[in-house]
């Protein structure tokens, strides 16, 4: 935790798995204390590259940020995880799910 006084902010970020011939991809949400969303996120990343490397799988590369407003967490919390099948290479699986234009993300 780097700062008592700062916000909560739930990291979104996506790996894909790559054992026993199957490769679902996870999204996996963790909590971070941080002044503003760009400290959430590079904390955020760190545990990414940590978590991947731990489970042998790729992480490929996107975090996404929202502030919780909670005060009263474990930091690094994990409060949610998704796999799923797909035959999309990498690029294209986050181009089709995660980077549409659509979007609303609060870069505040």
């Amino acid at each position: 935790m780097t700062d008592e006084s700062g916000e909560w902010f739930g990291v979104r970020c996506v790996f894909r798995w790559k054992h026993a011939g199957e490769e679902p991809y996870e999204e996996r949400i963790t909590l971070w204390r941080a002044a503003d969303l760009d400290e959430a996120l590079a904390l955020a990343e760190a545990d990414a590259h940590e978590y991947a490397d731990r489970a042998g799988i790729d992480y490929l590369g996107l975090a996404q940020g929202y502030a919780s407003g909670e005060r009263e967490l474990t930091p690094g919390s994990e409060v949610f995880s998704l796999r799923r099948d797909s035959a999309l290479a990498p690029d294209e699986y986050l181009d089709r799910h995660f980077c549409t234009g659509g979007e609303h993300q609060d870069h505040s």
